[in-house]
């Protein structure tokens, strides 16, 4: 496609200026109306990493507009949820956490709620949330929220409610961005989805797949660590269609932008996620190899392990073309640590299905999978096929599933010990007494070890001497 094409992807720059202007009427009508006391925002983030990005903006939004950040609603003079409608679980905590700020809501009834991300997206949670859910404000989706300072101010003068989705498919560059002081951060260089998996809303609530130009993505990577971050992940749901959509052909594809930053100077590790099996070339495999700084590390989800699933999921690959990619990467990436997600009881898995599952995961040897039950989204294709396997039974095989992969994963964890790893050090270690730290190994791994806090954001090399099914545990050497 021409570049004069490809660029009616990016927020026109006048509309972007209209957004910063909107942030400066924000800020100055919360100065003037306010007691001389700086207003709070309050951001909750459920889902995946995109999600986490997009908060990023949103704090920062608030940053600009006057706002200070706080890590509860209780003080809060605006509250956003930025959801997720990948599961009806997530969707229903919404639902009732909203409810709790009914009562902070007629406390103060100059309070600010606002709806955000993928269930913003859904008619349906949009209808519900704008006649249930009357102290809502603010019901914008993941494509509408480069508008947030628009829609502020209107909710602030006019005290109108706002509802906004479904708009163009844009990459909105130059939003300020609030990160926590993690040595650990997310970069964005995708949006939406092209695929279309039966099961999945994503493609409904994203958008198609657009890509941000390799020039922002370095600016905003060397940025981050500028920041000080060790760890960065780029993001999108198929970074390996990165510049490659229907829309947009740049001259880099992504095994070329990891290439591109990798020769930024530093000592950084460089992630990615998610990949998908029909996808993930060749290529992608020789540059995670022959790169420095990019990590051993590939998701590679699979959901099932029928062909017959596959087929019904429109997942684009059979069960011998993922085995096939799995050859492929371990052979140039001897070290590589591969993890997955996989869906149990999709409409139609039969018990021979679901052990073409299990086999799959006893042949491939995971180091981890992320494991789910099927959850219908409304407006999927998925949602209309008839399900008649009981729950009783979907749950017997998830429990299989688990106990499967558990197994599998200790013994690869076994396998660590008595080997020094090099580990970035990212924090304190949960559910530890005092004076233990968590790092992280190349692939992903979690360890934890005793050491002082000033190692935080820093390497070590660290003895594993034990191990969990979840992570290891070490000293520190040298």
């Amino acid at each position: 496609m021409q570049e004069n094409e490809s660029s009616r992807l990016q927020l026109d720059g006048d509309e972007m200026a209209r957004q910063i202007g909107y942030m400066a009427r924000v800020r100055d009508f919360n100065a003037a109306s306010g007691d001389g006391r700086q207003k709070l925002c309050y951001v909750e983030t459920y889902g995946c990493q995109q999600n986490e990005a997009d908060s990023e903006h949103l704090r920062g939004m608030a940053l600009e507009m006057g706002y200070g950040l706080t890590d509860g609603p209780e003080n809060a003079s605006l509250i956003v949820f930025n959801t997720c409608a990948v599961r009806e679980h997530a969707e229903q905590r919404v639902y009732g956490n909203v409810g709790a700020m009914l009562k902070y809501k007629r406390r103060d009834p100059s309070l600010v709620i606002a709806v955000c991300g993928c269930m913003a997206g859904e008619d349906h949670v949009a209808r519900r949330l704008k006649k249930s859910f009357p102290y809502v404000s603010i019901v914008a989706d993941s494509r509408s929220l480069w508008r947030f300072p628009e829609l502020l101010f209107g909710v602030l003068v006019n005290g109108r409610r706002e509802f906004v989705s479904g708009g163009a498919d844009v990459v909105a560059e130059g939003l300020p961005v609030a990160r926590d002081r993690s040595v650990k951060g997310w970069l964005p260089v995708m949006y939406g989805c092209d695929n279309f998996c039966s099961y999945c809303i994503v493609p409904y609530v994203r958008g198609r797949e657009r890509s941000r130009s390799p020039e922002a993505v370095e600016a905003q990577f060397r940025q981050m660590l500028d920041e000080g971050i060790r760890d960065v992940t780029l993001l999108g749901q198929n970074v390996n269609s990165y510049g490659r959509n229907a829309r947009e052909h740049f001259e880099t594809d992504f095994p070329a932008l990891l290439e591109r930053l990798d020769r930024v100077p530093g000592e950084y590790r460089i992630r990615f996620m998610t990949s998908h099996p029909k996808d993930a070339s060749d290529r992608l495999f020789d540059v995670m190899r022959d790169c420095e700084h990019v990590a051993p590390h590939l998701h590679l989800p699979f959901q099932s392990g029928s062909t017959a699933i596959l087929r019904q999921m429109n997942r684009g690959y059979t069960r011998e073309q993922y085995l096939d990619r799995v050859r492929a990467a371990r052979e140039r990436v001897p070290d590589l640590v591969l993890t997955s997600d996989v869906i149990v009881g999709f409409p139609g898995e039969t018990e021979a299905d679901f052990e073409e599952t299990l086999s799959l995961v006893e042949a491939v040897r995971f180091d981890a999978l992320f494991t789910f039950i099927y959850s219908p989204r409304v407006g999927t294709r998925a949602a209309a096929m008839p399900n008649d396997t009981p729950p009783e039974e979907i749950g017997r095989r998830f429990d299989r599933l688990v106990a499967v992969q558990n197994a599998i994963s200790a013994e690869k964890h076994a396998a660590y010990e008595g080997k020094t790893l090099r580990v970035l050090t990212d924090g304190r270690a949960e559910n530890k007494p005092e004076g233990w730290l968590s790092a992280r190994t190349g692939g992903g791994r979690l360890v934890v070890f005793e050491g002082d806090e000033s190692l935080i954001g820093r390497w070590a090399d660290v003895k594993i001497t034990g191990h969990t099914t979840w992570s290891l545990s070490g000293e520190r050497v040298g």
